[in-house]
């Protein structure tokens, strides 16, 4: 049983990052120096500019009144506490709120969870911890032994992906002697109640060139951590070697997944005697569970397996992999459902102990499939949810027959839904809504690009509302993640903006870019590498079609985006600046000529292109926006959002493109915070500050 929580970002997917710092990056470019991320002299700029945007932005009267707003909404108590694991009889649930502001890591039996108010057992409270060790902790995740007599907490200092492990007695409430792992970027995860299988930094060359783990070892309870066996290595070349465990009826299934590049993997099953046995799959193959022997998976480009007919990219399938241990001989692959051109399967597919839940969306709309295995057969049927919005699954139990989903859109509040296998999913849980969604219309448009591909996005705008009007332009556009309809509650996207912008006359427009995963891994696909411009043309295409139907004008249009977003907008302001006024850059990928030299960057080749390799960085010289930036240019005005404790992107590239725009008497804002790793912030204090300065900054600008 594994509990984690979820960030969105450049390589969120591979678990943690990388955190290198210092002056790495020697040459002739005059801030370098901000590089060196810890260092006084830099940390002394960071308060120069702090205390700069505080005075443009939170002197400003509405700053605080949207901080106020998005705390309470953050807090309040009528939020669904989400399942993030349900093991057999329990659900566990991680909750913040005004009082735990760090949070607490808590459970309730699956009867009582479909109560309106649980009765909760608290296992761990970070805020008490923190108090306890005087500290600043983060969440990071906890696994546990088949007994729940013993977990693996996994917490972090101020949020990096860097975290310590330690055994802790849910019991008891308190630590244990046993497993432990000092701070690294470490998984680690119980094959019974005697042994971890682990991988961490072992000192030198035990991590890859990304600085992630490559040495994965089989730990036994008693054994010094230096007795633990080597199970498996992964090239040091190779992104980093990760962990999946699977518990159910059906056994243990422990696996190592090789991460050659961030879309290509190798997987092996290890043995209970530590050898490991290579699976058959493809090197796309994504892996959402095991389910009655079989394996879950989805396949990135199109496979054929031996004997059997070719299989299209974006397919979900079953591999009989209890089977193939037990033989060493290759099984028949089965097909559960192969998408059309604008359909794809979401990353939130999970396999229970009776069926393989899937969401399934057509043009951005969810569906949930449920695919269940009987006398040697899969039957498929779709479950009876609300439509024209997203359909999620949550949670599900590897030893019972309970499902969890979720149903939402942009003016529909979330439903979380219990179902059994029977009948229909039940809605247990509403959240309640923010804002009046009879005030708002929502409309899905399709933007022609550059070489003629239609390209959809979604407008939320007050009703009644004519002519042009400000409005922020959304998206992303990477690493095939999808933007489907949500309720406002995600703080990598744009942030319950009812009181902040839709009551001051605000629209925002949600571009679904190539790059992301909305179509498929086509969709994706079209955008990777040298092709990367498609998805800044497909931005800039929405951009121009809100302007083409009078909707706004670049006076009044605005671009947000985070992580890869951050390049997004950057390369967009510097390409299309007469497209726009202003530009919130979050945690931002900046330069890419110098990408791979900090942070986890080198993980990324495969999206992006390597500079070193002299026709890659042709292509990422053409658009890179630290290198295309002029001092002789108007541009938008900018605000570059980062954090100190960064160890993925690092904050280096929002510091030095901030600092350059300034040098160069553009109009531009710059706010780090002290804490928040790759995400917008690790509390709700610092998510509802994150999003208050963004939606004052576009107030000012955007008239």
């Amino acid at each position: 049983m594994r509990i984690r929580i979820l960030r969105l970002g450049l390589a969120a997917a591979l678990g943690v990052g990388a955190g290198a710092a210092g002056n790495s990056m020697q040459d002739n470019d005059p801030y370098l120096w901000l590089s060196d991320i810890q260092g006084a002299k830099p940390l002394v700029w960071v308060q120069a500019q702090n205390a700069r945007t505080d005075a443009a932005l939170k002197s400003d009267p509405g700053y605080r009144k949207d901080y106020n707003w998005l705390l309470s909404i953050l807090n309040a108590d009528d939020r669904i506490p989400l399942p993030q694991a349900v093991d057999r009889q329990w659900v566990f649930s991680f909750w913040q709120d005004a009082s735990h502001p760090r949070g607490l890591w808590r459970r309730t039996t699956v009867e009582d969870y479909a109560r309106s108010r649980p009765n909760w057992q608290l296992l761990f409270d970070v805020d008490k911890y923190d108090r306890e060790t005087g500290k600043n902790w983060v969440w990071q995740g906890a696994d546990c032994t088949p007994s729940f007599n013993r977990c693996l907490v996994s917490l972090s200092a101020g949020g990096t992906d860097a975290h310590e492990v330690h055994e802790f007695d849910p019991a008891a409430g308190t630590f244990a002697d046993g497993f432990s792992l000092p701070a690294a970027k470490s998984q680690a995860r119980y094959l019974d109640d005697g042994s971890v299988l682990f991988a961490s930094d072992f000192g030198s060359g035990t991590l890859t060139s990304s600085s992630y783990p490559r040495v994965v070892k089989l730990w036994r309870r008693g054994q010094g951590m230096s007795a633990a066996k080597i199970v498996y290595e992964a090239k040091p070349d190779d992104i980093g070697a990760n962990l999946l465990v699977f518990r159910g009826p059906y056994g243990v299934v422990p696996l190592v997944q090789r991460q050659i590049t961030f879309f290509a993997a190798d997987y092996a099953l290890v043995r209970s005697d530590g050898t490991s046995l290579a699976l058959p799959l493809p090197r796309g193959a994504q892996i959402a569970g095991v389910t009655q022997g079989q394996l879950i998976f989805t396949l990135r480009d199109a496979w054929t397996p031996p004997g059997q007919a070719a299989i299209g990219k974006g397919a979900l399938l079953a591999f009989p992999v209890l089977a193939f241990a037990e033989t060493g001989r290759m099984q028949p692959v089965s097909v559960l459902y192969t998408p059309g051109p604008h359909a794809m399967i979401a990353a939130s597919v999970s396999a229970g102990r009776d069926a393989v839940y899937a969401p399934i969306y057509e043009d951005v709309i969810g569906s949930i499939h449920e695919f269940r295995f009987s006398r040697g057969r899969w039957r498929e049927s779709v479950l009876p949810l609300p439509k024209q919005g997203s359909t999620e699954v949550v949670a599900t139990n590897d030893w019972g027959p309970e499902a969890y989903f979720t149903y939402e859109s942009f003016t529909q509040p979330p439903t979380l839904y219990q179902y059994d296998g029977t009948g229909a999913p039940n809605a247990i849980k509403s959240e309640p809504g923010r804002f009046d969604a009879s005030r708002v219309s929502v409309t899905q448009n399709w933007a022609t690009s550059r070489d003629g591909v239609k390209v959809p996005y979604f407008l939320i705008r007050p009703k009644g509302a004519e002519g042009p009007i400000p409005t922020i332009l959304y998206s992303y556009g990477g690493f095939e993640l999808s933007l489907n309809p949500w309720y406002w509650n995600d703080g990598h996207r744009p942030l319950y903006p009812s009181e902040p912008w839709f009551d001051h006359g605000g629209a925002i427009a949600v571009a679904n870019i190539r790059g992301g995963g909305e179509f498929g891994p086509a969709w994706h696909q079209a955008a990777l590498k040298k092709n990367r411009q498609r998805a800044f043309d497909d931005f800039a295409a929405v951009a121009m079609d809100l302007e083409r139907r009078d909707l706004t004008t670049p006076s009044k249009l605005g671009i947000v985006g985070a992580s890869n977003g951050g390049v997004l907008t950057s390369v967009t302001m510097t390409q299309h600046p007469e497209l726009l006024s202003a530009v919130v850059c979050q945690r931002p990928l900046i330069d890419m000529l110098r990408y791979t030299r900090l942070g986890a960057g080198q993980s990324w080749v495969e999206e992006f292109g390597d500079p070193a390799n002299p026709p890659d960085r042709a292509w990422l010289a053409a658009y890179s926006a630290y290198e295309k930036v002029r001092p002789n240019l108007h541009y938008p005005s900018a605000l570059f959002i980062t954090e100190t404790t960064d160890d993925r992107v690092t904050p280096v590239w929002a510091r030095m493109m901030a600092a350059k725009m300034e040098a160069q008497g553009h109009d531009v804002l710059f706010y780090e915070s002290a804490e928040g790793g790759h995400g917008a912030g690790v509390t709700h204090a610092q998510e509802a500050e994150y999003w208050a300065l963004t939606y004052t900054f576009f107030r000012q600008k955007l008239r």
